[in-house]
């Protein structure tokens, strides 16, 4: 068997694209974030708690696909930064937006939907829709695996 040189490799491994396109996403969220104090990655933490207020850590995590590692860090420094707090009930520890927290919203939904119109824009609005889709189902199912 002949082995493949890097050029087919870089092309041809799901594992390279889906990394290199990460990376090429996450400098057009920084660019749409930059005005917030806040990095993206926050983001979707800060409004998954809002749409479901007295949400636990487990079900943040199961709901962003992230480890508790992860949610932690996350959480600790949005605590500091009093956008969330802890309210425990019973055993657990429930999450919620404080004020601040809450003010953020309309600004995270702006730059969400300029990350949107962006790659929209880019990619062509029916293959960007495509794209979500695709990603999406693939990523569910390996999530089964």
């Amino acid at each position: 068997m002949q082995t493949p040189n890097s050029d087919y490799l870089l092309s041809n491994c799901l594992y390279f694209t889906a990394a290199r396109f990460a990376r090429q996403m996450e400098k057009l969220a920084e660019e749409a974030f930059s005005s917030m104090d806040i990095p993206p990655s926050y983001a979707y933490l800060i409004i998954t708690i809002n749409d479901y207020p007295g949400i636990s850590q487990k079900e943040l995590c199961q709901k962003l696909s992230i480890a508790p590692s992860t949610s932690t860090r996350f959480i600790e420094k949005l605590v500091k930064n009093k956008f969330v707090e802890r309210k425990r009930d019973g055993k657990y520890i429930l999450f919620y937006l404080t004020e601040e927290g809450k003010s953020l919203c309309d600004e995270i939904y702006e730059s969400l939907n300029k990350i949107y119109l962006r790659h929209s824009e880019i990619l062509d609005r029916e293959h960007s829709q495509q794209l979500i889709h695709s990603l999406h189902e693939a990523s569910e199912l390996l999530e089964i695996k």
